[in-house]
């Protein structure tokens, strides 16, 4: 295991409450499952006919309550939640995304450390690789492990008596839970202080991770025209891996399936450092940039967010870090989308996450309606998680 002195077991919590049987559960029925396979076996022809399959599907159902997806089938379950995911716009590339499969790890510490290694592999030194880790799922009264966190990588939030957050505000309840089971947090506390991975196995027992400081690639922000702007001390970390969402395929639930594309520069600049709940810092930079900020016809939001994002792409690229802008991927949905058309499917898109926080208009994908209709495979968020993840 890496850095096994790192994770942390945490004594005294033991069952933690689930409440109703979420799917994968319970026994699943064989027309979930049966669905399924013949997707698999329609989009995949060198798979052959889908009849045998069925009768052995059918056979571990009636013995076990539940099956096992190949391991051909499990990553065509993981591509295809991501072709379902209405509110990516990044899906043009749903078949380069690569499985780890690790349905035999269980353990929360095994888990984190297999978290760990999933970062280090998807950072590939800032050529970010689209990689998904499957866990253990939902067995017939036997839940598998899950990850607390909102992403493998996110930064503490901690709040103090009158309300006033150090760090991210999205976080602080994570970052509550983290202090609660053992983590002492940093010393003096940072804006941007890692916070450790917490990892709950399916009979309840947490264990923390404290993420090493090697795996976490993180760029320093600067622009190309305003020397004062490093001076701000802003920083984003490389790789967003989804970690509080399950995948559904078939019946059965991943309930920890960490995952991953790259960024995209709204994602950083408009949201994470532009929402006034989370850094809040457009009257930061507008302020920089010699502008008042008493009156909105000024337009100084729209001036510093745009500067915002023009440091994020120039920092990421000048750090040799994948990352794309809401324009070109903008293109590239409505080329996935006839794409898909031309296959015969359905494209899910929600209009309101595909159309990007910043130039909305500018951007093609504004000019038009979508179906949003829901598909499966998926993924979903768990309803009980200290936090809901928003872009970032």
């Amino acid at each position: 295991m890496t850095d096994i002195s790192a994770v942390t077991p945490v004594p005294g919590y033991g069952q933690a409450p689930r409440g109703p049987a979420a799917p994968g559960t319970v026994p699943l029925r064989f027309e979930e499952a049966e669905g399924f396979i013949l997707q698999f076996h329609s989009e995949n022809p060198g798979a052959g006919p889908p009849q045998d399959r069925l009768r052995q599907v059918r056979r571990e159902i009636d013995a076990q309550g539940t099956y096992r997806h190949t391991r051909d089938e499990l990553e065509f379950a993981a591509r295809v939640a991501w072709r379902n995911s209405s509110r990516c716009i990044g899906r043009l590339y749903w078949r380069s995304l690569q499985l780890r499969d690790r349905r035999h790890v269980g353990t929360a510490e095994d888990v984190a450390a297999e978290a760990v290694r999933h970062l280090r592999e998807a950072t590939n030194e800032g050529r970010i690789r689209p990689l998904i880790t499957v866990f253990a799922p939902d067995l017939p009264g036997a839940p598998g492990p899950r990850i607390l966190n909102a992403q493998v990588i996110r930064y503490a939030g901690y709040e103090a008596a009158d309300g006033t957050v150090i760090g991210d505000p999205l976080n602080v309840g994570i970052t509550r839970l983290a202090r609660d089971l053992g983590w002492a947090g940093c010393h003096p506390k940072g804006r941007f202080d890692v916070l450790p991975l917490i990892v709950e196995d399916g009979s309840g027992r947490r264990a923390l991770l404290r993420l090493p400081a090697d795996a976490v690639l993180e760029v320093p922000l600067s622009h190309p025209e305003f020397g004062w702007f490093a001076g701000l001390g802003l920083r984003w970390h490389a790789v967003p891996v989804i970690s509080d969402m399950y995948l559904e395929a078939g019946g059965i639930r991943y309930p920890a399936a960490p995952f991953n594309g790259w960024y995209m520069c709204t994602e950083i600049g408009s949201r994470n450092f532009g929402d006034v709940a989370r850094y809040n810092q457009l009257p930061v930079v507008a302020r920089g940039m010699g502008m008042t900020t008493v009156s909105n016809q000024t337009l100084w939001k729209d001036r510093a967010l745009t500067e915002l994002n023009v440091a994020v792409l120039s920092s990421f690229r000048a750090s040799r870090v994948t990352i794309t802008d809401h324009h070109t991927e903008s293109v590239r949905f409505l080329m996935h989308l006839a794409k898909e058309e031309s296959a015969g499917r359905v494209c899910p898109a929600d209009w309101t996450w595909i159309v990007p926080p910043a130039a909305a208009s500018a951007t093609p994908v504004f000019h038009r309606y979508y179906d949003d209709v829901h598909q499966t495979p998926n993924f979903y968020r768990h309803p009980d998680l200290p936090q809901a993840a928003v872009p970032g």
